[in-house]
C-alpha cells in the first residue's frame, strides 16, 4: 500500500469529559510538526472502552481553492472504521458549491466502507487531470484500474473529498487505536471480545487466549466452546482449527463436541471430522461416530472410518 511514511508519537492527556451516561478519554496524536489531532475514546460508565471517534476538521483541496470539511468518524476499539456523522449544521459540498444529496452521503459512506479501495494504491494524480476535476483517460497506467472502476469509487464533483476521507479513515491514526486497546486489555475486555458479533473482535481475542500451538488459557475455554458451537460458521471452522487436540481429548469435551456435531450445518462438521483426525477419540465418542455411518454420506464416511481405524 502506498503511502507516505510517518513516523507517530502518541501521548495521553490525562483528562476526562462526559457523554450522557459515558465518559470520554482523549489521546493527542502527533503525526508531524504541523499536524496534531485529538482522537476519542469513549467509555462506559464501568470505565469499559466502547468505541473510538474523531471530529475532524480538514481542508480539502482543488486546483484553485481550499474548502473546510467538518465530519465525525467511528472506528471500533481495532480501528475499523464504521460509520461517519456531520457536526449540527455542517453539510458536504461538491466543486461546484452544490450540497451533498441523500444519495451522495450513502455513496460517501460505501466508498469508506470499503478498506481495499483503489484510493490506498492511487494518488490524487493518478486520479484527476491536473486543473479540472475531471478523470484522467491514463488513469489505468500504474495500479491498473479501469475507468469504469474509479468512476464507481467516488462521487462526481467530490473526487478530492472522496479521497482525503478515505485516507484518513485507513490512515496512520489506525494502528494507534490499536495500541491505545492493548492498555485495556482485561478479562472482563476478552470475554466480552470472544462472545460479540464482531468476528474481527473474536478474531483479536484468540490470538490472545491461546498459544502458538493452540492452548486455550482455561478462563476461556468455555468462550472457545461458544465459539464453535456459534452461529457465524467461518469463525466456528477458524477456532477449530486453531485449538490443539488436547482442548478437545476429555470425555466431556468430546461429548460436548458430538453433541455440537449433531446440530451443526455440514460445513462444520466436515470441519469437526477433519480435527478428530488429529484426536485420540473415547470409546464413548468412537460409538457414536460409527452408529452415525448409516446416515453418513461418502465423504463424512470416509473421514469417520479415518478417525477409527487411524
Amino acid at each position: 500500500m502506498k503511502r507516505t511514511a510517518i513516523i507517530l508519537m502518541l501521548s495521553i492527556i490525562c483528562h476526562f469529559s462526559t457523554k450522557g451516561s459515558d465518559q470520554i478519554r482523549e489521546f493527542t496524536i502527533v503525526e508531524s510538526d504541523t499536524l496534531t489531532y485529538t482522537l476519542k475514546l469513549v467509555l462506559d460508565d464501568s470505565g469499559q472502552p466502547q468505541y473510538f471517534f474523531r471530529n475532524i476538521f480538514t481542508p480539502v483541496c482543488y486546483t484553485n481553492e481550499c474548502k473546510p470539511v467538518h465530519i465525525n468518524f467511528y472506528w471500533d476499539l481495532l480501528g475499523n472504521y464504521e460509520r461517519f456523522d456531520l457536526p449540527e449544521g455542517k453539510v458536504l459540498t461538491k466543486v461546484d458549491h452544490d450540497e451533498f444529496k441523500q444519495e451522495d452521503y450513502e455513496k460517501l459512506q460505501e466508498i469508506l466502507a470499503q478498506p481495499n479501495s483503489i484510493f490506498a494504491d492511487l494518488r490524487m494524480e493518478d486520479l484527476i487531470t491536473k486543473g479540472t476535476d475531471n478523470f484522467t483517460d491514463s488513469v489505468d497506467a500504474k495500479a491498473g484500474a479501469t475507468l469504469k472502476t474509479i468512476k464507481n469509487q467516488v462521487i462526481d464533483g467530490a473526487v478530492y473529498t472522496c479521497y482525503t476521507l478515505w485516507h484518513i479513515a485507513y490512515g496512520t491514526v489506525v494502528p494507534e487505536m490499536k495500541k491505545i486497546i492493548e492498555n485495556y486489555k482485561n478479562d472482563i475486555l476478552l470475554h466480552r471480545f470472544l462472545a460479540s458479533n464482531n468476528y474481527q473482535y473474536q478474531y483479536w481475542a484468540m490470538e490472545n487466549v491461546m498459544d502458538k500451538k493452540g492452548n486455550v488459557q482455561k478462563a476461556y475455554e468455555a468462550d472457545l466452546e461458544n465459539i464453535i458451537e456459534g452461529r457465524n460458521i467461518f469463525i466456528a471452522k477458524n477456532a477449530l482449527q486453531r485449538v490443539s487436540s488436547d482442548f478437545l481429548s476429555s470425555q466431556k469435551r468430546q461429548e460436548w463436541l458430538w453433541k455440537t456435531y449433531q446440530k451443526s450445518p455440514y460445513a462444520l462438521q466436515i470441519a469437526i471430522l477433519k480435527k478428530l483426525k488429529s484426536v485420540h477419540v473415547t470409546t464413548i465418542l468412537a460409538s457414536n461416530l460409527k452408529s452415525s455411518l448409516e446416515k453418513s454420506n461418502e465423504e463424512q464416511t470416509s473421514l469417520i472410518q479415518q478417525i477409527l481405524n487411524p
